[in-house]
């Protein structure tokens, strides 16, 4: 699966308030493209070695990159200026709030690179700058249904349409746990972890059939809101009909294979007079207990084995 495209303006709008990037110059190369998840610090190109230039990422200016600059005659460091600028990189990043001269404000509006400035320092930028970028580059998939943060436990709900999982959300969330999404989850793939949010427009809403859409922020609060949750749960809601086979103790276990990573799942009967938001809790809790080696299932079948050849 294709990686998201990811462009500096995407990169700045998703992301600028928490980076506290201000743009400079350049604005019109925000339709750019980062093609790679990571961030360079561009010594070596500027002192001139330029073999293994990574030019596919967000360049980073920090205190050893303008004091070397300021270091150099003006007819050398406006070739240093000029060599790194006719390279298509994406963006410059000046970090502690250094304001780029001149000469790059005028280099970055005639080869349309976009220019900004922050007030981190340069580790703390470059820390929480690649998170970000891991984040928007990981593999992506859209999986119709609801999600809810369980006492830790990210639990995904899917089914037809109709069969409830909004409302079984919002039960959950009546009884003090998270809404992670509503409607569309958004699933990512991040170092074999697979995390679960919602769209960012649509954030801290749900559909409820009925009575229409409801901020869960403003109605429950703050605390009911989660933004992103690995994903340690799928379970399946279908329609009860009569002679349909169920697994009544659960020693076997089900799977569903999510972007290559096999997420436990659980298939639940919708039956009216079922408290499906109680029913999802206690699968919570259960996928809980087995993630610390418990398995009620498989011990009471050793208890049973054990009696019998006792007996």
């Amino acid at each position: 699966m294709k990686p998201p495209r990811v462009t500096v303006e995407r990169f700045y709008t998703e992301h600028g308030n928490e980076l506290k990037l201000s743009l400079i110059a350049g604005a019109e190369g925000l339709k750019n493209p980062i093609l790679e998840p990571a961030l360079n610090r561009p010594g070596l190109a500027i002192a001139g070695f330029v073999r293994y230039f990574a030019h596919r990422r967000v360049q980073i200016f920090g205190n050893a990159e303008t004091a070397y600059l300021r270091s150099l005659a003006p007819a050398r460091r406006a070739e240093s200026y000029a060599q790194l600028f006719s390279r298509r990189i994406p963006c410059i990043v000046f970090c502690r709030d250094r304001k780029p001269n001149a000469a790059v404000v005028s280099l970055a509006e005639k080869h349309s690179i976009p220019v900004f400035k922050t007030p981190f320092v340069t580790m703390a930028f470059i820390n929480r700058a690649t998170a970000l970028l891991e984040w928007m580059f990981a593999p992506l998939l859209n999986l119709i249904g609801s999600m809810a943060d369980i006492l830790g436990v990210g639990v995904i709900i899917i089914g037809e349409s109709g069969i409830g999982k909004s409302e079984c959300v919002l039960a959950l969330i009546e009884r003090g746990y998270s809404l992670v999404a509503d409607d569309t989850v958004m699933i990512r793939l991040i170092d074999n972890n697979v995390e679960g949010s919602g769209k960012v427009i649509g954030r801290n809403y749900m559909e409820v059939r009925g009575i229409g859409v409801i901020d869960v922020a403003a109605m429950f609060g703050v605390r009911c809101i989660r933004n992103r949750k690995n994903i340690d749960l799928i379970i399946r809601l279908y329609p009860w009909e009569k002679g349909q086979d169920t697994d009544r103790l659960g020693l076997e276990e089900q799977h569903e294979d999510i972007l290559g990573v096999k997420i436990p799942s659980i298939s639940l009967q919708v039956r009216p007079g079922r408290d499906m938001a109680r029913l999802v809790e206690v699968a919570a809790f259960q996928t809980k207990l087995k993630a610390f080696g418990y398995n009620p299932a498989s011990e009471l079948n050793q208890r049973i084995i054990a009696h019998m050849n006792r007996a």
